[in-house]
């Protein structure tokens, strides 16, 4: 019952639904207790109303924004409760006293505060707010961007502004309760002088000294930065917050490439959540903006995601533009049909050049080209189990996805199968259970799901740290996470976690690379994940949720993986460890295998869970294992060759498809200039048969005859 209620009220907690309950029950409770009157009581229902609201607003819930649609938002119930203030002081003694004509006039007074500073925080808002936000680019030397006003004043502005009521509704219940106006009218006084130094301490940041440029002259310096910088290869994406791992995943390969890179964004949420990086970065949310951009050096684009903001870039025709994915599987994404608008469709190994052949959707073979996956270098090669620990099989489902295919997870029904065998596994074994990002975020049985698998590694691993048979380092696990500790306060320092953060404007003027910080940073992490193993015994199950440890540090601990059709796969074959995938649409094993690649190395399991046993034996004893040939053959069709390496491959590729834009540049001024030189001599008829100039010169194909 409590979990279908969280799931109506769109709440992420059994918390957050006690304090909406305690929210949406309070109203009533101040009018009761206005009407009685009772001033303890109705001091009570004011203290729980205003501590759930500021709880939810804290938490972020989604029913802060359902009640804004039916117009019981924040200023409205703080309203309320105003007014049932004056309602209940006419109700006592005081309804002919002074102050209760002072408590009607302070609350006029003071939404009448809410509509100037409701103003300023917006102008503000507005006259900062940059066409281009960048990151590693230097606009500071171009343009001036003055700083952001304190985020004391910005950040939650209207709640701040509507709290400042705190001082006269205490002011006031004190009046009503021992029948004496003066602590009413010092509320009253505090509450006003507060809301009129709000507004006077806002004033100065609208004044054009204090706001950045105008946008012509922002895009102008950014213009004026390419050209001197002069990108040639460039990362396009436009996507959602949680979809900005499919941009972050190619930010090492970026730094990589043998050309100058350049990364362009389309929302400014997803620059709010783009990994550190040395490349620079330039987010455009205008679609008008980026066409009047400068890419004129550019010769490749790279397009992780197929989303319709595709279009504003790929209607250049100075550059080549080139799909690149977000990961190799044998879901539909990757043969969508959209593909065929790419000049290039880059795949890791030959089984994407066949999956599009299969699938036919236009996507010509000669457009295919292999270049593995260069994000796969940290993944370490199998050496065997190591023979001081126990083995580790790794639990990586992936998420329900969006149509309800039983087939996209086995989180729902064979979940709970598959870690009760791998817990009660004889001899034992390690299950480090780590869950896909969006699981639960469309299907709340899959939520549930993961809940129950997630109890179930935590009781059995409790259940073997009481058991004699295991035994800890617990000196050295406290040592590491002492070092821990020490590892995260150095990152976040680095990082300026805790400082107080300036706006788009502010950041964009100062979001230079530092270059020892970005390295010393890089160090810490690696430290950290070997430290975070170190941390914790050996043969102890766990949970891992969250993007530390990442998922590739859990591949190369585990010595065996349950999975998913995904990407997550296909990359866990790169390791050549044995490896287990779920048949929970039950599609029988042998077309199991037709219709996925990915698997064909695989140990195949029902949602019953009960073929583990092969998978373990061959994790225990890698001699007995009958797949590791199956996975040398996979590894490479899926993957491409180990030599050269990816990231050759990947340079290679596009400096030929450079070669490739720069030719058809050149070729299309020879034509201009031919078509400028018939112009002057009257023979326009003779150029192109079929076309017509633009007046820049250009032939805009558009026939005449």
């Amino acid at each position: 019952m409590i979990s279908t209620a969280i799931r109506v009220a769109r709440v992420g907690s059994a918390a957050e639904l006690a304090a909406a309950a305690l929210l949406l029950l309070g109203y009533p409770g101040l009018m009761l207790a206005a009407l009685v009157p009772s001033v303890y009581a109705f001091a009570a229902a004011a203290a729980v109303t205003y501590l759930a609201d500021r709880y939810l607003h804290r938490k972020g819930s989604y029913l802060l924004n359902r009640l804004g649609k039916v117009r019981a938002g924040l200023p409205i119930r703080f309203l309320i409760r105003q007014l049932l203030l004056i309602l209940l002081i006419a109700r006592t003694p005081l309804s002919d006293d002074l102050i209760f004509y002072g408590a009607i006039a302070c609350f006029i007074g003071f939404y009448g505060l809410q509509a100037p500073h409701g103003a300023l925080t917006t102008l503000i808002r507005n006259r900062r707010r940059m066409p281009v936000i960048t990151r590693n680019v230097d606009l500071k030397s171009r343009i001036r961007i003055p700083d952001a006003p304190p985020r004391r004043l910005m950040h939650r502005s209207t709640e701040k502004m509507l709290h400042l009521d705190l001082a006269a509704v205490t002011g006031l219940l004190v009046s009503a309760a021992v029948d004496s106006y003066v602590p009413g009218f010092i509320g009253i006084g505090v509450t006003v002088v507060l809301g009129l130094l709000y507004v006077i301490a806002l004033t100065p940041y609208v004044r054009g000294g204090q706001t950045p440029p105008k946008a012509a002259q922002v895009l102008a310096a950014v213009d004026e930065w390419l050209g001197e910088y002069m990108p040639e290869t460039v990362l396009y994406f436009s996507g959602s917050k949680d979809s900005a791992y499919q941009v972050n995943m190619w930010l090492e390969t970026m730094e990589q490439l043998e050309t100058r890179p350049l990364i362009i964004l389309r929302d400014r949420i997803v620059l709010s959540n783009l990994a550190p990086t040395t490349v620079p970065v330039i987010c455009v949310a205008g679609g008008v903006h980026l066409m009047n951009l400068d890419l004129s050096n550019v010769r490749v684009a790279l397009y992780p995601a197929n989303v319709g903001k595709n279009i504003h870039l790929l209607r250049v025709p100075t550059m080549k533009h080139v799909f690149i994915g977000h990961g190799d599987s044998d879901k539909l994404a990757s043969v969508n049909p959209f593909s065929k608008v790419y000049d290039e469709v880059w795949t890791a190994g030959r089984a994407g050049r066949d999956r599009y052949a299969i699938a036919d959707v236009g996507v010509r073979d000669d457009d295919i080209v292999e270049v593995g996956r260069p994000q796969l270098a940290p993944i370490k090669t199998w050496q065997g189990p190591a023979e001081d620990r126990i083995p580790t099989v790794l639990y990586a489902p992936t998420w329900e996805g969006w149509d309800g295919n039983p087939g996209n997870t086995s989180l729902v029904l064979a979940g709970e199968n598959i870690v009760k065998q791998l817990v009660a596994a004889d001899p034992p074994v390690r299950v480090l259970y780590k869950p896909h990002p969006f699981t639960g975020t469309v299907n709340p049985k899959a939520r549930a799901a993961h809940r129950r698998v997630a109890a179930l590694v935590e009781k059995a691993a409790a259940q073997r740290a009481a058991d004699p048979r295991f035994t800890a380092d617990a000196a050295g696990q406290a040592r590491a996470k002492s070092e821990l500790a020490r590892i995260e306060a150095r990152l976040a320092e680095l990082s300026g976690a805790g400082a107080e953060k300036g706006d788009e404007a502010e950041t964009s003027r100062d979001a230079l690379v530092d270059m020892r910080a970005h390295e010393e940073i890089a160090r810490l992490r690696a430290e950290w994940n070997a430290t975070y193993w170190s941390s914790f015994p050996t043969h102890q199950h766990r949970v891992i949720e969250g993007a530390q440890p990442r998922l590739y540090d859990c591949f190369n601990v585990a010595d065996a993986m349950v999975s998913d059709i995904s990407s997550v796969v296909s990359d866990f074959i790169a390791s050549g460890k044995p490896y287990a995938v779920t048949d929970s649409a039950r599609v029988g094993v042998d077309e199991f295998r037709r219709q996925n690649t990915a698997v064909r190395a695989a140990v195949i399991l029902s949602n019953e869970a009960s073929e583990l046993g092969p998978l373990l034996d061959a994790v225990r004893d890698p001699s007995a294992d009958p797949l590791a040939g199956d996975r040398a053959e996979l590894k490479r069709y899926l993957l491409g060759p180990d030599e050269p390496k990816s990231i050759e491959q990947f340079n290679a590729a596009l400096a030929n498809l450079a070669i490739k834009s720069e030719a058809r540049n050149q070729g299309q001024l020879i034509r201009a200039a031919a078509a400028a030189a018939a112009a002057e001599d009257g023979e326009l008829a003779d150029l192109l048969p079929g076309q017509r100039l633009s007046s820049t010169g250009d032939t805009d194909g558009v026939t005449t005859g």
